[in-house]
């Protein structure tokens, strides 16, 4: 099978990529491929350049690491050209092809189906550091919008800054409080014991320090979903049994993984090691949020459809 050609926009466009990058000393470019391409000629025509390929089926990218060109397959249906974007930005920070702190100039179709015919240049601390709130919304859970995005503000807060110069990991299980605590147990000391329901409500921005300085403790905090913590220092007793997360992950994960498919709640897990926040439902991994050194802003998802002219 001979291989695809490459239009003479296209072209143009890989060598206007080629040439931003050395203009503002970028990591890479991206090529957001929903075809397979000519990865011979991209190579040539971006000479010495870091090129990162990202599409959803494995056969579009197929032929490009004979090239020098690192590839990621992505999972992303039909959304929106910058949700796909920051798609393939996270999946490449996650592989360790480019930093989080990382500015990439990403060649995509932006306008037209099918056809690359944009380029820009992404810095990805300003990029990948939103979240959208319809992110939160796509898990179908009861636990209200507000307790998921303060419990998870509060979870990259912790993995961004860790305490006192040291990285820390922690757990956060939301929900389902009743079930929760009749699957895990006390590790002997539970800081929030004794202090009322309002001096226990993540809503207080002195709470939220305070559960910062705990992390640290060993166990699971169990939030209600009126975004009360109901209790801290718990140890999961759910098996893990027909679970898995991916390698490398550690018990903490596993935990998540094992409650939350026991239960109706949603884990919110920051990996010590990266600060990396993921977020578990029913056994699985939903969203994962990489811990960039900028505070995280929610945006609304704005989209405006077309009228019915």
């Amino acid at each position: 099978m001979t291989s695809p050609d490459l239009s003479p926009q296209l072209q143009q466009l890989l060598d206007a990529a080629t040439r931003l990058v050395v203009e503002t000393a970028s990591q890479a470019i991206l090529v957001l491929a929903e075809q397979r391409l000519d990865w011979a000629r991209v190579r040539a025509i971006t000479g010495t350049a870091a090129v990162l390929v990202a599409a959803e089926e494995e056969a579009t990218v197929a032929g490009a690491p004979d090239h020098g060109l690192r590839a990621v397959t992505l999972d992303v249906g039909s959304l929106p050209v910058h949700e796909r974007l920051a798609q393939a930005l996270l999946e490449c920070v996650a592989a360790e092809m480019v930093p989080p702190e990382a500015q990439v100039v990403a060649v995509y179709s932006g306008f037209e189906a099918g056809v690359i015919d944009s380029v820009s240049l992404l810095r990805l601390e300003e990029h990948l550091g939103q979240l959208t709130v319809r992110d939160l919304r796509s898990i179908e859970t009861k636990v209200p919008l507000e307790t998921l995005k303060l419990v998870v503000d509060l979870a990259v807060e912790i993995g961004r800054e860790g305490r006192e110069g040291k990285p820390v990991g922690t757990l956060f299980i939301v929900g389902d409080s009743r079930k929760v605590m009749q699957s895990s147990h006390s590790a002997g000391f539970d800081p929030v014991r004794g202090y009322s329901r309002s001096e226990r409500r993540l809503s207080d921005p002195r709470v939220r320090e305070g559960i910062k300085e705990i992390a640290q403790l060993d166990g699971a905090f169990v939030v209600g979903s009126d975004a009360t913590v109901e209790a801290a220092a718990r140890y999961i007793d759910a098996s893990a049994e027909n679970v898995s997360v991916a390698k490398g992950l550690g018990a903490r994960h596993w935990a998540a993984a094992a409650i939350t498919r026991r239960t109706r709640s949603v884990a919110v897990a920051v990996s010590e090691t990266s600060g990396t926040v993921r977020i578990f439902q029913n056994g699985e991994v939903v969203l994962r949020i990489e811990p960039f050194r900028r505070a995280m802003k929610w945006k609304d998802f704005e989209y405006e459809p077309p009228s019915a002219d």
